[in-house]
């Protein structure tokens, strides 16, 4: 089976970003009601939780997108039963899985109250609240979440997006009531642990129509199992690596800072994080069609495209970044006030790391197409590591500052050099590699040169918080596109995004 990538890229774009921006500005809400009618020590735990149970799903082991990945040559040839064999050993490891978590989960129980610093709200039981996301955490690897693996690997995340836009709107609904009328955080926690299992159950009901002939049965050559455990065994580090990386920060804040200090600091990362959300729909939406191009097309081909897509996520992220400097402080101002905001400088570390973290992605999205995992399995790891060394001895010294700025030395200087020489040495011409670090830097240089000029811009008049605010986003808007159209319409890579863009316009 010839997958349309473009048309399904497409799709899954759409479908994606209308979910993403639903998920950014109904959350935006629901944070805001909480700092209002709770107290902002309640955002620190909401976000503490996540990244402990982040940590637990480290027993998940990366069998998702091993299995994913080792479904693509089957769809691609129409070998149904292959398929079925993968879905069987999905649903088995998930069980498994689910008892691991449950297990490691309850050990870690006892340890709970000491990652907490000191203002965790008099109301609330600590263990309650853990055992409530374990339980949820454990249950949806129970609740047919194999099945998800079908519209992964067949490129139809739009048919997801669809389920969550349903099954959230209830979940926001019923928290908004809850917030105002009834103040209970144990109900608020229930229902966003529900919507889960809901979502679950929709989506499996949904496979089951839409792929019913695919059911979880039959095995797998001794070969292939082996296979597939040795990419799951080299995903572990990468998955380990990543949740290091995305927890620590949180765990390390609420331990030595508080949760008030964390609910200032994820206030200013849930802004970030809703645009790298939207930005990673775009890269979700291509992942199966990037895996079924490296299958079906040449190497030249694949670096091509390569190509193509960095000069549109470097024109992407670099507009970000300049929004970003120019209007985070007026928003945060108008939205939380004076009082819960972060000084400018941890704008500027934000700033900087927003930009790594896209241009990463990226080739993290072609190493996790091609499953270059057992060459890549140490870099997230010993990156990770790094990370979480540099934030506890960083973390005494500089507070906030010194979380960021570790986690953009980790990522600037050792994880992505070691991660884009894996890709040129594996799936593209090493012989380019220099080419590819030449035009990142110089790309980089313009986006630094339009940041600068954005932020002068938007600097020049000075309004009322509304009226800053509109001022700032229509400079942003105009000026640093203009900029950024002047500096690389000259880039072969434009040229070709302008010609594909044309071709999807004439479809």
């Amino acid at each position: 089976m010839r997958i349309e990538r473009t048309k399904n890229s497409l799709r899954n774009f759409a479908f994606g970003v209308l979910l993403k921006i639903y998920q950014t500005f109904v959350p935006f809400a629901m944070r805001t009601l909480m700092i209002y009618f709770m107290g902002v020590q309640y955002l620190g735990l909401n976000g503490l939780f996540t990244s402990i149970l982040q940590v637990l799903n480290l027993a998940e082991l990366g069998v998702g997108s091993a299995m994913v990945y080792s479904m693509y040559k089957p769809i691609a040839e129409d070998n149904e039963t292959k398929i079925c064999a993968l879905m069987g050993l999905y649903k088995k490891y998930y069980t498994m899985i689910g008892f691991v978590i449950a297990l490691g989960g309850s050990i870690l129980t006892p340890f709970i109250p000491y990652l907490i610093k000191s203002d965790m709200p008099a109301d609330l039981n600590v263990y309650i609240l853990y055992l409530l996301n374990l339980a949820a955490t454990v249950l949806s690897y129970w609740m047919f979440a194999y099945k998800n693996a079908l519209f992964q690997a067949h490129q139809r995340l739009d048919v997801t997006s669809k389920t969550s836009l349903i099954t959230t709107t209830i979940q926001y609904g019923l928290q908004a009531f809850i917030i105002i009328f009834v103040k209970d955080y144990y109900l608020y926690v229930i229902v966003a642990l529900s919507t889960q299992g809901l979502t679950n159950l929709i989506t499996a009901f949904i496979a089951s129509k839409m792929y019913p002939t695919y059911e979880p049965k039959g095995k797998l050559e001794k070969s292939e199992l082996k296979e597939i455990n040795r990419q799951i065994k080299d995903l572990f580090t990468a998955k380990f690596g990543g949740v290091i990386l995305n927890s620590a920060d949180t765990v390390v804040i609420s331990a030595f800072l508080g949760l008030t200090v964390l609910a200032e600091y994820q206030n200013y990362y849930f802004i970030l994080s809703s645009i790298m959300g939207l930005v990673t729909v775009l890269f979700n939406s291509c992942t199966a069609g990037i895996g079924n191009s490296i299958v079906v097309e040449t190497r030249e081909k694949n670096y091509a495209d390569f190509k193509k897509l960095f000069f549109l996520i470097v024109w992407i992220a670099g507009w970000c970044t300049c929004c970003l400097l120019c209007i985070y402080q007026p928003f945060m101002k108008l939205w939380v006030g004076s009082d819960l905001m972060l000084p400018f400088s941890v704008v500027i570390l934000l700033c900087i790391y927003y930009y790594i973290y896209e241009i990463n992605q990226l080739l993290n999205v072609y190493k996790d197409a091609a499953g270059i995992w057992h060459k890549d399995r140490y870099r997230p790891l010993i990156t990770a590591l790094s990370n979480l060394v540099l934030n506890l001895l960083m973390v005494q010294f500089w507070g906030v500052y010194g979380i960021i700025l570790s986690t953009i030395i980790a990522t600037l200087f050792i994880g992505m050099p070691w991660l884009t020489h894996n890709l040129f040495t594996t799936l593209f011409d090493i012989s380019e590699m220099k080419k590819f670090i030449a035009s990142m830097l110089s790309k980089t240089l313009i986006v630094i040169l339009v940041c600068g000029v954005t932020y002068f811009a938007s600097s020049i008049l000075d309004f009322s918080d509304i009226g800053n605010l509109i001022y700032r986003g229509a400079v942003c808007c105009i000026i640093s596109n203009l900029a950024f159209y002047v500096l690389l319409r000259k880039h072969q890579e434009y040229k070709e995004c302008v010609n594909l863009i044309g071709k999807i316009l004439h479809r």
